[in-house]
């Protein structure tokens, strides 16, 4: 029989019926498994808690969480007493009368078309193998806005016939079709047969469905976390500062550099893969604070 102290139904659930990306799962996994260790201390748990209870254990933890996450915090609550309720595992939802913190939302990090320039030449620097496979994955990064979950767990399936476009599999198993730019056609054309370099001992290129495989990882694809050094080191040698630096930053300059070029909203969502239009109007924002920084910085009356 379901307890209400166990998490994993709730879990299952988001899985099979939502669609929820594995990153979200772990996400609200974390969240859940926190705040029942915190109720556990106080001689609760979330079979028993009251909303005194839950504010109390948020309240704890916001000294040492971004507001973002105490927002995805207090969400996996809700959701996970909304499912309480559904299943008559609780006659009531605790955590439906707590506010949440009210975050800003920040302008997303991006680069200058020249610091990109930097990257990809700086990539294009490193010889054979590995510098044929960092140069394919900056310009898909780039050249098709996809997050980096999306990149390294590309299959080469994903690869259209014609080699013009990429079928994407994003967040909630939503696809989209996005194309490829001329520089991402060309590094991916040249990395290619480099590719069975990447394969672990005796593995076949056509047995592995991964387009950047990798022999370390358990998964058999590159993960995030080695892209995520390899881009960090990159930075360094393009001259750029790695703290600002992240392949999400890259997937970010992407979506304004389009923006700036004069592409519409429209467009620019159904390439970036957001259900939601208003995610991606945060890059509006981000136009507009520059054209408001060219303005204040050249127009002769500007600072009269």
């Amino acid at each position: 029989m379901t307890r209400l102290a166990d998490i994993e139904p709730f879990l299952n659930m988001l899985v099979a019926e939502r669609g929820a990306a594995p990153n979200t799962v772990a996400a609200y996994r974390r969240d859940l498994e926190a705040v029942s260790g915190q109720l556990g201390a106080r001689g609760r748990s979330l079979a028993d808690a009251s909303p005194d209870d839950l504010r109390g254990c948020l309240a704890e933890s916001a000294a040492r969480l971004a507001p973002s996450s105490q927002a995805r915090r207090l969400s996996a609550l809700r959701q996970f007493y909304r499912f309480a309720v559904s299943e008559g595992l609780r006659a009531e939802d605790p955590s439906r009368l707590i506010d949440g913190p009210k975050p800003g939302r920040p302008l997303p990090k991006y680069l200058s078309v020249e610091e990109v320039e930097a990257l990809i030449e700086a990539a294009g620097h490193e010889k054979g193998p590995a510098g044929h496979r960092l140069r394919a994955l900056l310009e898909l990064l780039y050249g098709a806005g996809l997050r980096v979950s999306e990149l390294v767990g590309l299959r080469l399936s994903a690869i259209g016939e014609d080699g013009m476009a990429l079928r994407i599999t994003g967040k909630g198993g939503r696809e989209r079709i996005t194309p490829l730019t001329d520089p991402a056609r060309l590094a991916l054309a040249a990395y290619l047969p480099h590719r069975r370099t990447y394969l672990k001992r005796g593995v076949k290129p056509e047995a592995c469905p991964w387009l950047f495989p990798s022999a370390r990882s358990a998964s058999g694809c590159l993960t995030r976390q080695r892209f995520f050094q390899l881009i960090k080191r990159l930075a360094l040698r393009a001259g750029l500062d790695p703290a600002r630096l992240s392949p999400h930053t890259l997937r970010h300059a992407f979506a304004t550099h389009l923006l700036e070029g004069g592409a519409d909203l429209r467009s620019v969502q159904k390439m970036l893969g957001h259900a939601d239009i208003g995610t991606t109007q945060i890059y509006t924002h981000v136009t507009a604070k520059r054209l408001a920084e060219a303005l204040e910085a050249h127009h002769p009356l500007a600072n009269d």
